[in-house]
């Protein structure tokens, strides 16, 4: 096995024989010397073949090419002062090799393994196995396995139990779609891949082991975005007699605990904030709080307009509210602006009303027609000062904080006016217990159904604003994590139920046996789940989710590397009793 890491050598390791392993990262061929860059999982050591030290014939050395895998035998030696490279840990001592011994060739790679270069996805992951050999990949994996490391060490110190749960379930269709899986013995049924281990965990705490947790494999058949993926894992816990502050308590200790190991720093003390005042301040239930530039409301000063666009939105049960860019409104002209009512529309805005001002006067389009006293209220109660841009948006308040909160975030990083280095931790609670799905026609639950309402006297009279005990852990705009306290009581659940229009057929179906399990005493409890890709793609500083995964899948969630998904023989099919049905692509 080997013994020595490339990239641990330093100069208090010379004039001693060692044997290093390790790829051909770069070489250089100066004639008679030829200077190799070695690497290995910890790093680069420059290895160096002199014809007069080389016991093998020369020639060897020279067929060497890059991802040549080798092993080398020589004596560690200091450089000279001139020929130190300061750009890598080993810089300052070289290994002048006796003996070399190819272990095995490497074709011409679809590119270079050493550069800092951004490849073509789509080349980088048919050859994931070469892009894994990459610096960035390398650190990010490493850190992924720090972190799950950390969290191991700190729930074991806290008396949790490591459990696994079933990979192979039943479909509790709640959330996204569940990817299924036909059943041989049982043909016509279907297993599904979890979503996550809710109904499992809380079961474990039924059956009395009070503190779970697991590096949990989930999986959801959805709509990919760039930091999404079909598969993901989540650090997953639940714990019996706990509080919603017992498990905030928990939960950032670890995080403190992890980015102390992680990142070796201290952090303080997580920012609360409840639902409504984020989705007032910043129209998002994880909201960025490294910069400024909130939503400001323009409800009651917009109300008696006489301007039709404002005055009907409110009148109607909608909202005004207001982006002020400081000092910037120079930067967007009135094209600029066409552009962001643009981008507005994607979130449901009808359009955005805008308005500049310079010279101790507001100007654009609506400042012709907005009364002088609602422009001087809007004025003196924000401080709007010379090259302000004022963007406002009436609608409903889902389309009010959608399209402002998208808006905001696509303004700070236009302006650059996030501080990347900035590791800003906040907890928003006091969710409500539902939202009202247009499509659906009806109430679902926000997180699960199976959360603990805060007041169950609202749930047969005022389902809009029933709060739930649950909580989301926020990290610069994501949403690291999230968990509640859970309804123990079959009684309470029977109630939310209720609420949520399922049948006493669709409780039986979907959750019979959960269900059956709190007949028997369960103990109260309550848990969280924190996406550990997520957190491993923000701890390390890059923004794309793929470079955290060993081996990701496409937006369309395919596998370029080994080709999956992809056909199986018939016989298998008729194994399973199922038969393709063709499907007609409409013209």
């Amino acid at each position: 096995m080997k013994q020595y890491n490339n990239g641990e050598f330093r100069k208090k390791d010379i004039d001693k024989e060692y044997t290093v392993y390790g790829w051909v990262n770069k070489r250089r061929d100066m004639g008679g010397v030829i200077f190799v860059d070695l690497r290995d999982r910890s790093g680069i050591l420059q290895i160096v073949f002199n014809r007069s030290f080389l016991k093998n014939d020369f020639a060897l050395a020279e067929s060497l090419k890059n991802e040549y895998c080798i092993k080398a035998t020589g004596k560690l030696l200091a450089r000279t002062e001139e020929m130190i490279n300061p750009k890598i840990p080993t810089g300052d001592v070289e290994l002048m090799v006796e003996n070399l011994e190819i272990l095995s060739e490497a074709e011409p790679v679809p590119f270079n393994i050493y550069e800092d270069k951004e490849v073509n996805e789509n080349i980088s992951l048919k050859y994931r196995y070469l892009d894994l050999r990459r610096e960035k990949l390398q650190n990010t994996i490493k850190m992924r396995h720090q972190i799950t490391a950390a969290v191991r060490e700190y729930l074991n110190q806290q008396d949790f139990l490591e459990i696994e749960t079933p990979i192979l379930c039943k479909s509790t269709p709640e959330g996204a779609r569940d990817y299924i899986v036909p059943s041989r013995i049982s043909n016509g049924s279907f297993y599904a891949l979890p979503q996550s281990p809710q109904i499992f965990k809380q079961l474990l705490m039924v059956g009395g082991f009070e503190k779970y947790y697991q590096i949990a494999k989930c999986f959801r058949d959805e709509d990919l975005r760039a930091d999404r993926q079909p598969e993901f894992t989540q650090i997953d816990m639940e714990m019996s007699f706990a509080s919603q502050e017992d498990v905030i308590t928990l939960v950032e200790g670890m995080i403190k605990h992890i980015v102390k190991k992680v990142k070796n720093i201290d952090l303080e003390d997580f920012p609360r904030m409840p639902y409504q005042e984020a989705m007032d301040r910043f129209g998002s239930d994880k909201p960025d709080t490294r910069f400024e530039m909130e939503l400001l409301d323009l409800t009651e000063i917009l109300r008696d307009t006489k301007m039709n666009v404002f005055r009907n939105a409110i009148e109607n049960g909608g909202i005004a509210k207001c982006l002020i860019v400081k000092n910037n409104g120079d930067k967007y002209s009135r094209s600029d602006v066409e552009h962001l009512t643009e981008f507005v529309k994607i979130y449901g805005a009808k359009g955005l009303a805008w308005l500049k001002y310079d010279d101790n006067t507001f100007n654009g389009v609506i400042a012709k027609n907005l009364e002088d006293e609602k422009l001087e209220e809007i004025r003196t109660t924000y401080h709007v000062e010379n090259n302000d841009l004022i963007l406002i948006v009436a609608d409903k308040k889902k389309v009010v904080y959608d399209s402002l909160g998208a808006l905001r975030l696509k303004i700070a990083n236009e302006l650059k006016l996030i501080d990347e280095e900035k590791m800003n931790f906040l907890w928003v609670v006091d969710f409500p217990m539902f939202e009202y799905s247009e499509s659906e026609n009806r109430y679902k639950a926000m997180h699960h159904p199976f959360t603990m309402p805060s007041d169950l006297d609202k749930l047969k009279t005022d389902k809009e604003n029933v709060l739930s005990i649950a909580y989301d852990i926020v990290l610069n705009g994501y949403e690291l994590g999230g968990g509640s306290v859970r309804i123990h009581n079959p009684k309470v659940q029977k109630v939310v139920f209720d609420a949520l229009e399922l049948t006493e057929e669709d409780i039986k179906n979907k959750f019979g046996f959960f269900m059956d399990a709190f007949k028997y005493g369960a103990p109260p409890h309550a848990g969280l789940a924190i996406g550990l890709e997520r957190f491993t793609m923000l701890l390390s500083g890059t923004d794309n989710i793929k470079d955290v995964i060993a081996f990701p899948k496409t937006q369309s969630a395919s596998d370029l590397m080994s080709e999956a998904p992809n056909k199986v023989s018939q016989e298998q099919l008729e194994e399973l009793g199922i038969s393709l049905i063709e499907k007609i692509e409409e013209e």
